[in-house]
């Protein structure tokens, strides 16, 4: 990816928050690579590199930061808006467990099999895209996580080692050393933490590009969350998790003097800690780039007031993709609150109790479980229940899966095989499960009445000047529906495709 250095420059000096994560600044008189945002002395121009990635400042020989951190800067332009088979590459390396062999040193033909191309293509694909290789992005993806875990939490050295993917804590050890020229004690010493939490507990700060609308972010999940499995207290979002046999929980605020997300995660495997870090930035969506996404709607009448009102709306991810798709097909033809109501009935009925958090009285139910679950006898519609099961069946049989998808439409597809599951369904499951930044539920009945238009091929057309973030156009369609005359004040029902209005009836 090339930079163009003179704005680069300028966007150096000015120090200016709206270019921290676009690109990294190497100082070749020190070493050291920082964020535009680095508060340490300005360097001269001739004695300055710039690199579109940390892992190709790393891969260029400089050791990160210890005073602006790179490691916790927003996710950039360079890792987020690369051509496809970059992304899914990454998408695949982000949904994987830091210690998983298959992307390691070694990994790079497993992750280019699994996107149908040769290992050496893949190679030049990254050099050209992101400054580095797949493994240069695994290893500085896991001594960041490494650092992030000595800064902010109290785990032993050796669960440290372990939770960030290193094999023994002699790697560790020497990786921290050559790359910050410090030991981990030493690290943890200078980043002066006050307290101790509690055991099992650990806190992060998760950083995102301003502006952020946290309100409209649970304004959108309070009404849909899951009796039992998630509470909102106080602006305070909290849901139980189980992942690899564990159960916790985790807890999220907004700190907006700092731009970040507080996050509590009550959990019994460190070693699970990235994958839980990664899930709940994907579900909050942290790493979009507001500005980009509002100067491409705010061109639209339609949209402009909209995006006026609400500069940083994100779109809710999730935290488990099946749980998504049960949420989805229990919102077709009904209200969000009738929705809400039987999913509560089917984690209370099905799922495994839990009583660790306060307001959390179970874990949602596993696809194994709902596959032979008697949903009709909890008020379900045959139909409804009958789709719930295959899905559960598809899921614990292997034919579907939400984890490494590295082709979309393909999944739709297999999504939509199954009865009672049309295009509204698969379009939402892939915006909010999938993160599809271009996903849209045209047949959405509020979307066509915010837009004041009659059929699904219109709304079509018309989103088409919205690509590729017509995702984002859903949800300011959705949020503000008030802004234009004709439509209802009302919250919009999660309306289904004609398909899907057919098959679940």
């Amino acid at each position: 990816m090339d930079l163009d250095w003179k704005i680069c420059s300028r966007a150096r000096l000015s120090r200016d928050a709206r270019f921290d994560g676009k690109f990294f600044i190497g100082v070749l008189s020190t070493g050291i690579y920082c964020r535009s945002i680095c508060r340490a002395r300005t360097a001269k121009e001739s004695n300055v590199r710039y690199f579109p990635s940390a892992a190709a400042a790393a891969e260029a020989g400089f050791r990160p930061c210890l005073r602006c951190r790179p490691e916790c800067s927003p996710g950039t332009p360079g890792w987020l808006g690369t051509p496809s088979t970059v992304a899914r590459a990454l998408r695949l390396i982000d949904e994987s467990s830091l210690e998983e062999s298959g992307w390691q040193d070694g990994g790079v033909e497993s992750l280019a099999e699994r996107l149908g191309l040769g290992s050496r293509h893949l190679r030049r694909l990254f050099l050209r895209h992101l400054g580095a290789t797949p493994s240069a992005v695994v290893r500085t993806r896991r001594l960041h996580f490494a650092k992030k875990l000595i800064d902010e939490t109290s785990l032993p050295m050796n669960q440290v080692a372990s939770a960030s993917g290193f094999g023994s804590v002699r790697r560790f050890n020497a990786a921290i050393q050559k790359t910050y020229h410090r030991t981990p004690s030493q690290i943890r010493r200078l980043a002066r933490q006050t307290e101790a939490p509690q055991q099992n507990q650990y806190l992060f700060r998760l950083g995102f590009r301003p502006p952020y609308d946290w309100s409209a972010m649970l304004a959108f999940l309070a009404p849909r969350m899951i009796p039992g499995v998630e509470v909102l207290h106080l602006g305070r979002y909290r849901r139980s998790i189980a992942l690899n046999g564990e159960e916790g929980y985790f807890d999220v605020s907004l700190d907006q003097k700092n731009d970040v997300l507080d996050v509590c995660i009550q959990f019994g495997d460190p070693r699970s800690l990235f994958f839980i870090i990664q899930r709940i930035r994907a579900m909050f969506d942290l790493n979009a780039d507001s500005r980009e996404i509002v100067r491409c709607l705010g061109s639209d009448p339609l949209l402009a007031r909209r995006v006026k009102a609400a500069p940083g709306l994100r779109v809710p991810g999730c935290w488990n993709g099946f749980e998504l798709a049960v949420r989805a097909i229990l919102g077709q033809q009904i209200s969000v609150k009738a929705a809400t109501t039987l999913a509560g009935r089917i984690a209370k009925a099905f799922g495994r109790r839990f009583s660790t958090a306060s307001g959390l009285t179970h874990l949602f139910p596993t696809p194994q479980t709902l596959a032979d679950a008697n949903l009709a006898g909890i008020g379900l519609p045959t139909a409804r229940a009958k789709t719930i099961q295959a899905l559960a069946r598809a899921v614990h049989d292997g034919h579907i899966r939400f984890e490494g998808i590295v082709e979309s439409d393909s999944f739709l597809a297999r999504l939509c095989q199954i009865p009672g599951i049309g295009t509204w369904t698969a379009q939402y499951v892939a915006m909010r499960a999938l993160g599809e930044p271009d996903a849209f539920p045209s047949s959405d009945l509020g979307l066509r009445y915010a837009a004041d238009l009659d059929s699904p091929r219109e709304l079509e057309e018309r989103a088409d000047a919205w690509r590729p973030w017509r995702s984002y156009a859903a949800m300011y369609l959705w949020t503000n529906p008030s802004v234009h005359s004709k439509v209802r004040t009302s919250p919009p029902r999660e309306a289904a495709s004609r398909r899907d209005r057919s098959l679940a009836s």
